[in-house]
């Protein structure tokens, strides 16, 4: 079986679309498929873009063009889903590969109660985030706000270590006024967004009522969350041939 054939097959069997992440970890498991290259994910990564076969739906998902027509509205919206309904899958899209990638480095991860059964490659993010209720860490009115947060790692102490807010449309005020909130735990916190919000983000960071949590917010853009979320799917193939 050729390198680009084993592509092919991992996607007809998952549906017709995967993540690079998910590529890099089960293309290499192929039987019959000879990788005698030393950068197989690099690879991986350049026969995805060949478009012959392959087309990209998002950063870092991409999807056969055999299964363009036979994609799941969540995956590949038409013109005719509702541009609010497009939103929530991009939204809940994001908030996904930040789940996966908390799961792969051993963080306990949540998502908001309303998010759970919102639609993630097939999945809900209910099924692939934890299963177990929100940690009471702290006040009441202050873990009512954690709540809220689009997707938090919770390390094994039981307390909130990395908070993202994915910022796909909504004000990103709204989502540092909730970092705030916690500002006096040992919490990293990220705001999720498309390059082109930076800017704006930068801009509401100045504000003074943000001065307490300005050092340890940071901004990251879609691109870069996806080529986070295939790097720790490499890293994790890689481990998984290891003993520790």
């Amino acid at each position: 079986m050729k390198q680009h054939e084993a592509v092919i097959k991992v996607m007809e069997q998952n549906g017709g679309f995967a993540t690079l992440g998910f590529l890099n970890q089960e293309v290499l498991k192929m039987p019959d498929a000879e990788w005698k290259t030393k950068t197989p994910f690099a690879s991986i990564r350049r026969i995805v873009q060949d478009k012959r076969f392959f087309f990209k739906i998002r950063p870092g998902l991409w999807a056969l063009l055999s299964h363009k027509n036979k994609l799941p509205l969540e995956i590949l919206p038409t013109k005719a889903v509702p541009k609010q309904e497009q939103e929530i899958f991009n939204h809940s899209y994001y908030q996904g590969l930040l789940v996966e990638i908390g799961k792969l480095k051993q963080y306990e991860t949540f998502v908001p109660g309303q998010d759970k059964n919102k639609r993630f490659l097939g999945k809900t993010l209910g099924e692939i985030s934890s299963p177990i209720d929100f940690y009471q860490f702290g006040y009441e009115h202050v873990v009512r706000k954690a709540k809220t947060i689009d997707v938090c790692w919770f390390n094994i102490r039981k307390m909130p270590s990395i908070l993202f807010e994915v910022e796909h449309s909504t004000d990103i005020q709204n989502s540092l006024l909730k970092f705030v909130e916690l500002q006096d735990f040992n919490t990293r916190f990220f705001i999720v967004a498309d390059k082109v919000r930076k800017k704006e983000y930068s801009g509401k960071l100045e504000l003074s009522a943000f001065v307490p949590i300005k050092t340890r917010v940071q901004f990251m853009d879609y691109d870069k969350l996806s080529d986070w979320h295939t790097k720790t799917f490499e890293v994790a193939s890689v481990e998984s041939s290891l003993t520790f």
